[in-house]
C-alpha cells in the first residue's frame, strides 16, 4: 500500500471541515493576504482554529503564500510568517526563492513547498530547491506523465512530489497571466484574477473600426472562448499518477464551495483507496465527478489531449444543485434533521451523499420547518428541518450533504441506473 496524500482545498471553515470528514490528509488555505486566492483567506483566528481542527483528526494544514511578491511583500512577510508558524502550521507553499529563505530564516521549524507557480517542469530545478531547503515540489501542470517518472527517478527520495489532479485549470503557464490585469487592473498573479480567460472573443482588424470576425469556426457571431481552458480531471487515471512516483494528489478549488469539496474528495478517496485494494475506482465515484458544477473534463497535459479548450462556451455543466446538510438522524422514526440552504421540494430527487459510499436517494414522505408546520417546499435559507423519509441510516450521517438531481441531466439517468443496480 503506498502512503498516497489526498490534499484538499479550503476557503473557509465550512469547506475544511467538509475536506476533513470527506478524506483528506491533509487541507491548503490561505491567510489574509500572500496567497493566489485573495477572497478565500483565513483571518489569524480562523487560521488557529482550523489548525486546531485539522490537528484534532491527524490531519495536516498547509499555507498559501504563493504570490509573486515584490519588495513590500518581502518586508511584510516576516512578520507575517512568523505569526502564521505559531498557529502550528504543518507547511507553507511559496513560489518566490526569496520568500523560501525568508521561511527558513522567520520560521525554520515549518516544512516548505515549491508553489506549481514556479514551473518546476525537470530534476535540475527539483534538485537545487531540495538543497535550498524544500521538503516538496509542486510540479508545473505543463508536466506530462513521463516526465514525473523521470523527475521522481533522478531526485532524492526525501523530496516529496506533488500534482494537481483535479479542477480548474489556467490558459496561462501554470497560472502566470497578465491577462487580467491588462484588462480588468486585477493582477492574477497577487490573488485578485478576474478570469478574463473564460470571456467571449472576437478579432477586429484596425482599418474596419467595429467590424468583428469570428476567431473560431463558429457561425452565431458570438466569438470565441479561445483562453477557455477545460476543466481537469484524473479520476480515471488515479493507478498512473500513483505510479509515476507522486506523493501527493491536489484538488483545485479554494474559491469553490464546501459542496464541491465534500464530493470531489470523496471521489479521490474512493479512487485511492480502491487502488491500494488493487481495485477498480468504484462507479459511484467515477460518475460524482459530474454532480458539481464544472466545465468540460480532460487529462491535462498528463496524456495526450487533443485540445485543452473549451471554445464554445465559458458555462458551467450544472446537473445537480447543493440543498443542505445534515445535523442527525432519528432512526426511531426515519427522520433526518437537516439544515436547508437552496430551495427544494418533496417532488424533488434529493440525493444524500455521506464519506466513503455511494449516495442515497431519499423519497421524502414528509418535512417539517422549524415552528413544527408540515410543508413541502424549502425556500428558507438555513432553516431547520425534518425530514421523514423511507431510507434508513445506519451509523451517523451528521455532515452529510443533500443534493437536488436535474431530472433531465446524465447524472439524474445514471442515478436511476445505480438504483436499480443496487436494488
Amino acid at each position: 500500500m503506498k502512503n498516497i496524500e489526498l490534499l484538499a482545498p479550503a476557503g473557509d471553515m465550512e469547506s475544511l471541515r467538509a475536506a476533513i470528514l470527506y478524506g483528506a490528509n491533509a487541507v491548503y488555505i490561505g491567510g489574509e493576504g500572500f496567497g493566489l486566492r485573495a477572497n478565500a483567506g483565513f483571518t489569524h483566528e480562523n487560521l488557529i482554529q482550523a489548525v486546531e481542527h485539522a490537528h484534532n483528526h491527524d490531519k495536516k494544514i498547509y499555507l498559501t503564500c504563493n504570490i509573486v511578491a515584490n519588495n513590500s511583500d518581502v518586508e511584510r512577510f516576516p512578520q507575517f510568517i512568523r505569526e502564521a508558524a505559531e498557529t502550528g502550521i504543518d507547511a507553507v507553499i511559496v513560489s518566490d526563492l526569496g520568500f523560501l529563505d525568508l521561511v527558513k530564516t522567520h520560521a525554520p521549524d515549518i516544512d516548505v513547498h515549491i508553489s506549481t507557480q514556479a514551473g518546476v517542469m525537470n530534476h535540475a530545478s527539483a534538485n537545487m530547491l531540495y538543497k535550498l531547503g524544500a521538503k516538496r515540489v509542486i510540479l508545473a501542470r505543463e508536466v506530462s506523465l513521463c516526465e514525473i517518472k523521470r523527475i521522481r527517478e533522478n531526485t532524492p527520495p526525501e523530496l516529496e512530489i506533488e500534482t494537481f489532479v483535479h479542477g480548474a485549470m489556467c490558459m496561462a503557464f501554470s497560472g502566470r497571466c497578465l491577462i487580467s490585469s491588462y484588462l480588468t487592473a486585477r493582477d492574477a498573479n497577487r490573488g485578485q484574477c478576474s478570469q478574463p480567460c473564460r470571456w467571449s472573443y472576437h478579432l477586429m482588424e484596425e482599418t474596419r473600426p467595429g467590424e468583428f470576425f469570428p476567431v473560431f469556426e463558429n457561425t452565431d457571431g458570438s466569438g470565441s472562448h479561445i483562453f477557455n481552458s477545460k476543466d481537469l480531471c484524473m479520476l480515471e487515471h488515479i493507478g498512473d499518477l500513483i505510479e509515476s512516483g507522486v506523493t501527493s494528489l491536489k484538488i483545485e478549488g479554494r474559491a469553490k464551495t464546501a459542496y464541491y469539496t465534500a464530493v470531489i474528495t470523496n471521489a479521490y478517496r474512493a479512487a485511492i483507496n480502491a487502488y491500494n485494494k488493487e481495485e477498480a475506482a468504484p462507479k459511484w465515484a467515477l460518475r460524482e465527478v459530474n454532480c458539481v458544477s464544472h466545465r468540460p473534463y480532460c487529462t491535462g497535459f498528463y496524456l495526450d489531449e487533443d485540445t485543452l479548450q473549451s471554445y464554445e462556451n465559458s458555462g458551467y455543466i450544472r446537473d445537480c444543485d447543493f440543498v443542505g446538510t445534515v445535523d442527525g438522524y432519528c432512526a426511531d422514526e426515519n427522520l433526518l434533521e437537516i439544515t436547508q440552504r437552496n430551495h427544494f421540494t418533496m417532488n424533488d430527487y434529493i440525493e444524500v451523499v455521506s464519506p466513503g459510499i455511494s449516495p442515497v436517494q431519499i423519497a421524502i414522505r414528509e418535512m417539517y420547518n422549524s415552528s413544527g408546520e408540515r410543508v413541502s417546499v424549502a425556500n428558507r435559507a438555513t432553516e431547520k428541518l425534518l425530514i421523514k423519509c423511507e431510507t434508513a441510516f445506519e451509523g451517523s450521517v451528521k455532515g452529510s450533504m443533500l443534493r437536488r438531481v436535474n431530472k433531465s441531466s446524465d447524472v439524474f439517468t445514471k442515478s436511476q441506473e445505480r438504483a436499480s443496480e443496487d436494488s
